[in-house]
């Protein structure tokens, strides 16, 4: 099979959907558009098509369960539910309990076969807690549904399963060498970390693709690259006193002063490294701090006339590789160590993030999604900068496979936040290719090493 050219060029070009993706994702279309797909692909797709209330309705019943991420009771709820589907396509179905890093667990499925080992990967959770204002589904008009994780990601779940549901359909599944992994804290990593992740990276090292059913807010576009990320606290201490004698040798600069240095040093010689992002999001400094468990909130006392005693910082940092993010700490570390007079400085960090990194063979498995499209008269798919993109599990799958694809779930706007919506057109297009590409794959389109 021709696979179509691919750019490498660093602009990370992107495009919106045409008209013709969109007649072909409302089932407008007539399915000679697919001019170059083979009789099974375009079966699949109708099927797709005739089967597009049910997904709907799947995907209203995941949206209106509560799966905030540490809603331990919540995230099983949303495993119960598509645990039997899974059954149902033949698949040995199996519950990690969490309990051991401190979150509710993940939900896998297996299917053994022949040929191209697949890993396909997405996650159970979201952001939204239980006391938010934000809890159910809204049909918003013919096109485009609101609620809490549409978009990220219950839609790309419901694309998963329908894709492999249209395979089934035409008794193409049977063969196929499978696994799913459906995360349950893909937005709060537990604690410790390589246990959390213990479970994907071991299906990882078993398959030889990985595939991330995440989506984007960009239509037409799928990541060869994607950052990993992690998080960093920042302490540090100062020698209490009046402050007329700050600067002085009694006293020295004070935790303040010394946190702004070390942060400052972090934007001085670090910022804008590529593909490089570190974030301090919560600063708390005074003569007393104390922080919740969660390390989100938290309160700080003192006065004016006080050197500061304390001072912590709470932060991300998002990498393309764990050798990026093994430097950029050392880095980080370096510069916290060199402290003002009178004060001291400890850095912490919840592991080194690891990341996707854009390999010769992510951009093969990307020419074969590509091409998959055009057949289909979807049209081009585009490789997306991964600076747009937040992090997602595949990240932790990447470094074991010989190949990794992500951002192939539905589209939607607006992600983490009360507007969250999906558009059911790019859903259903996204089924669609999801189950063409897979059912390519499993036939040899694409060949490690």
């Amino acid at each position: 099979m021709s696979v179509s050219v691919v750019s490498h060029s660093p602009s990370w070009r992107v495009f919106s959907f045409s008209t013709v993706a969109l007649a072909v994702g409302v089932g407008l279309a007539p399915l000679e558009l697919q001019a170059q797909a083979v009789p099974a692909e375009i079966a699949m797709s109708a099927w797709v098509e005739d089967h597009r209330d049910e997904a709907l309705e799947l995907l209203e019943e995941l949206t209106n369960l509560n799966s905030y991420t540490l809603n331990v009771q919540g995230v099983r709820e949303v495993a119960d539910v598509l645990t039997p589907r899974f059954k149902a396509l033949g698949f040995d179905v199996r519950w990690i309990d969490g309990s051991g890093f401190g979150r509710a667990g993940h939900l896998f499925a297996e299917r053994r076969g022949s040929g191209t080992k697949m890993l396909l990967i997405g996650h159970l959770d979201t952001v939204f807690r239980p006391e938010d204002p934000f809890q159910t589904y809204e049909r918003i008009d013919e096109a485009t549904v609101k609620g809490p994780g549409v978009s990220d990601m219950k839609g790309g779940l419901v694309a998963m399963l329908q894709a492999l549901e249209a395979l089934e359909s035409e008794g193409l599944l049977g063969g196929m060498n499978l696994t799913v992994a459906m995360i349950g804290d893909e937005e709060r990593i537990g604690s410790p970390r390589d246990l959390a992740r213990g479970d994907l990276v071991t299906a990882a090292e078993w398959a030889d693709v990985a595939l991330g059913f995440e989506g984007l807010e960009i239509a037409e576009t799928a990541a060869v690259a994607r950052r990993g990320g992690t998080g960093w606290t920042l302490t540090t201490t100062g020698t209490r006193g009046h402050s007329s004698r700050i600067f002085t040798e009694e006293l020295g600069y004070g935790a303040i002063f010394e946190a702004a240095r070390i942060l400052d040093g972090f934007r001085e010689e670090l910022a804008g490294e590529e593909f490089l992002t570190f974030n301090p999001g919560i600063i708390l400094g005074g003569s007393e701090v104390e922080r919740d468990a969660t390390g989100n909130a938290g309160q700080a006392s003192g006065v004016t006339n006080v050197v500061a005693e304390t001072a912590t910082v709470t932060g991300d940092l998002r990498t393309i590789s764990a050798e990026q993010g093994e430097r950029v700490i050392a880095r980080m570390r370096e510069i916290a160590s060199r402290n003002l007079l009178g004060t001291s400085a400890t850095l912490e960090v919840r592991g080194v993030p690891s990341g996707m990194p854009p390999r010769e063979s992510n951009y093969r498995l990307h020419a074969i999604y590509d091409q998959a499209s055009r057949d289909m008269g979807i049209g081009p798919i585009e490789v997306i900068d991964p600076m747009r993109l937040g992090g997602a599990d595949i990240t932790s799958a990447a470094p074991y496979v010989d190949a990794a694809l992500a951002a192939i779930g539905g589209m939607g706007a607006a992600a983490h936040s009360f507007d969250e919506t999906l558009d059911l057109r790019a859903m259903e297009i996204r089924t669609k290719l999801a189950a063409v590409f897979l059912l390519r794959l499993s036939q040899g389109a694409y060949t490690p090493g």
